[in-house]
């Protein structure tokens, strides 16, 4: 082989076509002009398109969420408050993790452990929440597993520490932090603030690598001071529920108002509901029914009929009414008393509850000037109170009003009214003939009194507190709503309640709506108990009530009594009123 070059070997010796090299260089050169002008579209072409598109992979804008505003009693006592809490979420695709971890974390998260599987079990999800508002104790341990694909956010947990006793006054909020019932509701804007963001970028583990955008910051919530004083509410609460269950109830409501201000001091419901545990509630349980709910209001209509005609001057406090034989007919039909009275004064048809009496009187009026009284005092109109769910009762107009129909509106048989209603209603015999409106939030220190709006006079005022302190004696039909060192006012209502075209015979709601000290009144308390076992007068199941609470707020509040201490003087068997 020496001397043989290699390119003259035999197999090196064929020749190729020209073309196809020039070829091959085409379809490199050709393929490299592709990869460029690829390039250069997604370079510049589509530019905006592809960042888009890359930054919802990375990206992410993350809620900074404002602290919800507290909202406090008047004495500044913490009603509702937010904690910090977690949400745990997962991503079930990156969750490895053996069976005694699993179980011990649905141990934690007080879940099934049946159901804690279902949630993970789907792998073609890529977020799941476990549970929300976790507490940082139980979050904290749950870390300590240090399970892959399980995850926590920061988020807050609402606190209710007064429980069931403030829960028709405060709500509650969801898992999102929006109020869903009460103040939580009716000023969910003031309260909630607004939430900042910040924007960042994330690994898929959801850990955040950097800050890329600007933070907005987040704006907390403003506090609210209400007019509630938490003494007086855990009383009223305390003295409602007691009442209901004695009585064995279907339920009870009372509502406490500060004469001067108009502030609402108490307000309670039964049933009620802890705002804390919301497993399983039920309407019963939720609604407002100082609000709410519409019921007659029986011979607590008395005093405005009365009053009305005295103001017209149709009678005087003397004036001799005569109710004998106990009954009187209407047309068709007939109405009665309880007890047949004879010859009463007009102080004596409020002091015994007279039915024939008041309708006497109320017949010798025209029913235009009844209608105005009641419109005059609030009834069949929506209180405004920035509170959802009060309703406007019902009021018929006079036109269409027959005798019968004036005699029983005139002690509170044919019209609705809530407890709210009624009880701001009874503030023109508290305060000299004015109406004043109600405020759910406190007034400030230096308010000593609200203006109202006159509709009674002084005069008229003045005669109809003596007749419903009457009403409170031995010799009235609320003597259980006496309060030893205090002089008090009040009418008691009773009345059958509604039941389709008609009323249930056996079926009642036993009310009171009063004021106290009598010689100089600060405060109203009305109290309304339905269905009643037993007993079902409002001066045996709601009249007690009311000495309780009234009691004990004039003490809370610094009142000065304005009558000795001695016993009170509760007959046997006292008066009943007629309904």
């Amino acid at each position: 082989m020496k001397g043989v070059q290699f390119h003259a070997s035999p197999v090196l010796a064929i020749k190729l076509p020209a073309w196809r090299s020039r070829f091959v260089v085409f379809l490199i050169f050709a393929g490299f002009a592709a990869l460029i002008a690829r390039a250069l579209y997604l370079q510049f072409m589509t530019t905006d398109f592809l960042q888009t598109q890359g930054e919802r992979r990375y990206g992410r804008t993350l809620d900074l969420p404002a602290t919800r505003g507290k909202i406090t009693d008047r004495n500044g006592i913490v009603l509702a408050s937010s904690l910090p809490a977690f949400a745990i979420w997962a991503i079930p695709e990156d969750i490895d993790a053996p069976a005694e971890k699993l179980s011990e974390l649905a141990r934690l998260l007080k879940l099934p452990e049946a159901e804690l599987k279902k949630k993970i079990a789907n792998e073609d999800r890529k977020f799941v929440y476990l549970k929300r508002q976790v507490v940082p104790e139980v979050a904290d341990r749950i870390a300590e597993l240090n399970l892959s694909g399980i995850h926590r956010r920061k988020e807050y947990l609402r606190h209710y520490p007064e429980g069931e006793a403030m829960a028709h006054v405060i709500g509650f909020t969801n898992v999102e932090d929006a109020g869903q019932e009460g103040m939580e509701l009716a000023w969910q804007k003031d309260l909630a603030g607004k939430p900042g963001s910040r924007r960042v970028i994330k690994d898929r583990l959801g850990r955040v690598i950097e800050d890329v955008g600007s933070v907005r910051t987040p704006h907390d919530g403003r506090d609210l001071t209400l007019s509630i004083d938490g003494k007086v509410q855990y009383l009223a609460f305390s003295q409602i529920k007691e009442a209901v269950e004695k009585h064995k109830a279907k339920a009870g409501a009372i509502v406490v108002l500060d004469v001067q201000t108009g502030e609402v001091l108490a307000l309670a419901n039964l049933p009620s509901y802890d705002p804390n545990q919301r497993g399983g509630l039920t309407g019963e349980q939720l609604r407002n029914r100082v609000l709410t709910d519409t019921y007659e209001p029986g011979s607590t209509l008395k005093p405005f009929t009365i009053s009305l005609a005295i103001e017209n001057g149709r009678i005087k406090p003397d004036t001799i009414i005569q109710t004998a034989p106990g009954r009187l007919t209407i047309g068709t039909a007939t109405i009665s008393d309880s007890h047949a009275h004879g010859a009463l004064t007009v102080e004596q048809v409020i002091q015994k509850s007279s039915n024939i009496g008041t309708a006497k009187i109320a017949l010798g009026l025209p029913a235009e000037d009844m209608w105005n009284m009641y419109t005059a005092v609030g009834l069949g109109q929506a209180p405004r109170l920035g509170f959802p769910g009060a309703v406007a009762g019902r009021v018929r107009p006079f036109k269409n009003w027959r005798p019968i129909e004036q005699a029983t509106m005139s002690y509170g048989y044919g019209l609705s009214v809530s407890l709210i209603q009624i009880a701001r209603a009874y503030t023109i015999f508290a305060r000299d003939g004015e109406l004043i409106p109600l405020s759910f939030f406190k007034v400030a220190d230096n308010v000593e009194s609200m203006p109202g709006t006159r509709v009674l006079s002084v005069e008229t005022a003045r005669a109809m507190r003596k007749m419903l302190e009457m009403a409170t004696g031995p010799e009235g039909t609320a003597p259980k709503a006496q309060v030893i060192g205090y002089r008090v006012a009040g009418k008691t209502g009773t009345a059958h309640k509604v039941s389709g075209r008609g009323y249930a015979g056996n079926k009642y709601i036993g009310s009171f709506v009063g004021f106290a000290p009598a010689s100089n009144p600060r405060i109203i308390v009305a109290v309304m108990i339905d269905e009643p076992s037993g007993s079902y007068f409002g001066g045996d199941v709601a009249a007690p009530v009311f000495s309780a609470v009234v009691g004990g707020a004039l003490r809370s509040l610094g009142v000065k009594p304005d009558s000795p201490f001695k016993s009170l003087i509760i007959p046997a068997e006292p008066l009943q009123e007629s309904f």
